[in-house]
């Protein structure tokens, strides 16, 4: 039988028949055809052998006295074409069987439901903490905002009062009106303003409040004093002044707050 299978090879070459055909038409594993012709058989009992050998043989058209010991012909013939499915599941048996056995009893309905608890219960701690990440970070970014928005404010007011307590002493003296023919005696300040922002304000004419309010943009205003007119503005830089008829340079820039402006028969001066 140790050359046997050889022989069988070679008949079958020999017919230009490959292992697949010959599997198809014998039903033969091709892993036991493949061990019939390389003699290489293993845990294989010498019934079966003797089966698969016959099978072949008839196929390939030999006899199989020829490749086959003690072969007896057909009075102790095997039925190997019963057994024929049984012997090859015993030789080329896959775990398949067993690994089913083992993941239906691993993953019964029980264990699949603790497991799908559990990935339950994991999936809403890593959605809580998510969440819980993004409102951190939106509080982190709201108070990030306002500390910098208060930074801003506090930088503008120290800005302001710097510019405040600077001396700004101003003396302007206006020109009497050339067409003035009244007394010295009767001799009044006049002062117009006109807004070109909108502007807060406050004049006292003679220690007395005459106006406080805003001033609108475009808006004029004159008033008379007979000594001294004292002035106030929220916004420096957007009006104009006019004193007896003689226009005065601005007193300071946009959004500035001067205070303690006195206008007096002297001229104009800015206190600190």
């Amino acid at each position: 039988m140790n050359l046997a299978g050889a022989r069988l090879k070679k008949v079958r070459l020999e017919k230009g028949i490959s292992l697949e055909d010959a599997h198809k038409a014998t039903k033969i594993h091709l892993d036991i055809l493949k061990s019939i012709e390389e003699n290489s058989f293993i845990n294989l009992s010498p019934v079966y052998i003797k089966g698969f050998l016959k099978i072949y043989c008839k196929y390939l058209g030999v006899d199989p006295r020829e490749y086959i010991p003690d072969y007896k012909g057909p009075q102790s013939t095997v039925r190997i074409e019963e057994g024929q499915k049984d012997a090859q599941a015993l030789i080329f048996r896959t775990p398949t069987s067993s690994l089913n056995k083992f993941f239906s009893k691993v993953f019964n309905a029980k264990t699949m439901g603790i497991i799908f608890r559990t990935a339950l219960v994991v999936i809403l701690i890593f959605g809580l903490f998510k969440i819980g990440s993004a409102v951190k970070h939106a509080l982190l970014s709201k108070k990030a905002k306002s500390s910098a928005t208060s930074l801003a404010k506090a930088k503008k007011e120290v800005a302001t009062k710097s510019e405040q307590t600077k001396p700004q002493a101003t003396v302007v003296k206006p020109e009497s009106p050339k067409t003035a023919t009244k007394p010295e005696a009767n001799f009044k300040i006049r002062l117009a303003i006109r807004a070109k922002e909108d502007c807060w304000a406050q004049l006292k004419a003679d220690g007395r409040v005459i106006f406080q309010n805003i001033l609108k943009k475009g808006r004029s205003e004159s008033w008379e004093a007979k000594d001294k007119i004292e002035l106030s503005l929220g916004n420096a830089g957007g009006v104009d002044l006019e004193i007896n008829g003689r226009l005065i340079p601005s007193l300071g820039r946009r959004g500035q707050a001067l205070k303690n402006i006195l206008i007096t028969k002297e001229g104009l001066s800015v206190g600190r």
